[in-house]
């Protein structure tokens, strides 16, 4: 694993106004925005102001951000469907599934964000079991998920990197697991997708969805849902809209009224339900560009470096780095602290908590998830964000040391 070259990261850090201002490490929690991003939305709304509105314009860019995201992920466009967030996609495939009474899903929700739990307990109601199979050592467990399925096993889910503590899941072998039994495999890839390298082909994954705030560096409220053709067209939209629906006319309006007999368009483009979130597809046409240009392969190669650097230096300091010393379950998350609850002693939780508001004094932005600091990187970082961290973690320990005694 190596870095990106220093001439590089100088160049994309310049972009990115926040890491002047303080140590930025909470990509789990959101991006910041890039000047490009900046100017790319600016221009858009300076349009609205000033009456410059055209939409057909609006429209062939949203179609160029759909190919350039589904050229990301290795995927057609038309299996492509815009979304306001990574929830929305997750329950555009529940909901499309014709449930029977008897069937099962398979999940990990201790390592899943709620918005990828609730809505399939919801599912109970329909007489669908809920398999909820328990983590291993914080880490996502292929065997027992895998183990867990059956003939009824309609669906199972995963995120590509969990939500905490920020582990890798070996999305690959489930995918081809998935695949061999018939089951959908569909992905919150809220974590990664942008950061790390994404193969929807090569993953076997049947659906993914993501938001754009987040590894794509763009803006809240829009996310991309990808669902593979031959799975788009089982699946019945729980919504319906004229963008989803088939006009055979080349040259047809968006307000065209087909008549009463239609069809869906092919593939994830039914899940379209109308105007699209224009300035986020301006700020989202800005960062895939920035992330085209470095390629997601180095990406991943230089976050992971970062990650494993901070990992190995806060163990060499002494800190509780979950997971361990940094090996493929390290992506571009660190987190700090213990996983199993009442595992830390009141002694560590309290250093941790304090430890986590002397970062914050001193300008460096984290997140806390379930009491472990969590410490997450895109491209913006470089290797003199994981020096200055591991240097005021020492110089707190130094303190906590001397007050101590």
């Amino acid at each position: 694993m190596k870095t990106l070259t220093q001439v590089e990261t100088a160049e994309i850090r310049q972009k990115f106004p926040v890491m002047k201002a303080c140590t930025y490490l909470d990509l789990g929690g959101r991006a910041p925005l890039s000047t490009d991003v900046l100017a790319a939305v600016t221009r858009h709304l300076d349009d609205c102001v000033q009456g410059r509105v055209d939409k057909d314009a609006w429209f062939r860019q949203a179609e160029a951000v759909r190919n350039r995201y589904a050229a990301l992920i290795n995927a057609q466009p038309d299996e492509v469907a815009y979304t306001k967030n990574t929830s929305e996609g997750l329950n555009i495939v529940c909901a499309g599934i014709d449930w029977q009474s008897g069937d099962n899903v398979v999940l990990c929700p201790e390592l899943e964000h709620p918005n990828n739990i609730y809505l399939w307990l919801n599912l109970r109601r329909r007489g669908v079991e809920v398999r909820l199979v328990k983590p291993r050592d914080g880490a996502m467990p292929i065997d027992e998920l895998i183990a867990a399925m059956d003939e009824r096993t309609r669906l199972l889910t995963v995120s590509s990197v969990s939500f905490i503590p920020g582990f890798r899941t070996d999305v690959e072998r489930l995918g081809r697991a998935c695949r061999a039994r018939g089951a959908l495999f569909l992905v919150d890839g809220a974590q990664s997708v942008g950061v790390l390298h994404t193969d929807v082909e090569a993953m076997c994954i049947d659906a993914l969805a993501v938001s754009t705030q987040k590894g794509l560096m763009a803006m809240y409220g829009m996310g991309f849902l990808y669902v593979r053709r031959a799975v788009a067209e089982q699946l019945d939209p729980a919504y319906v809209a004229r963008f989803g629906i088939d006009i055979s006319k080349a040259d047809a309006h968006e307000s065209d009224f087909g008549g009463t007999e239609f069809s869906f368009l092919p593939g994830a483009r039914r899940f379209d339900l109308g105007n699209y979130n224009f300035a986020g597809v301006c700020a989202a046409e800005a960062s895939l560009a920035l992330i085209a240009s470095i390629g997601t392969k180095r990406i991943e190669e230089h976050v992971t470096a970062l990650a494993h650097a901070l990992g190995r230096g806060l163990i060499e300091l002494g800190l509780p780095v979950c997971g361990g010393a940094p090996g493929p379950h390290i992506a571009q998350t660190i987190s700090v602290g213990h996983y199993e609850a009442g595992a830390a002693s009141p002694g560590s939780a309290d250093t941790l908590r304090r430890l986590h508001r002397h970062l914050l004094e001193q300008g460096v932005k984290l997140s806390v998830r379930r009491d472990m600091l969590r410490f997450s990187m895109h491209v913006y970082n470089g290797m003199e964000d994981i020096d200055r961290v591991l240097a005021l973690c020492k110089d707190f320990l130094r303190r906590e040391k001397t007050r101590a005694a």
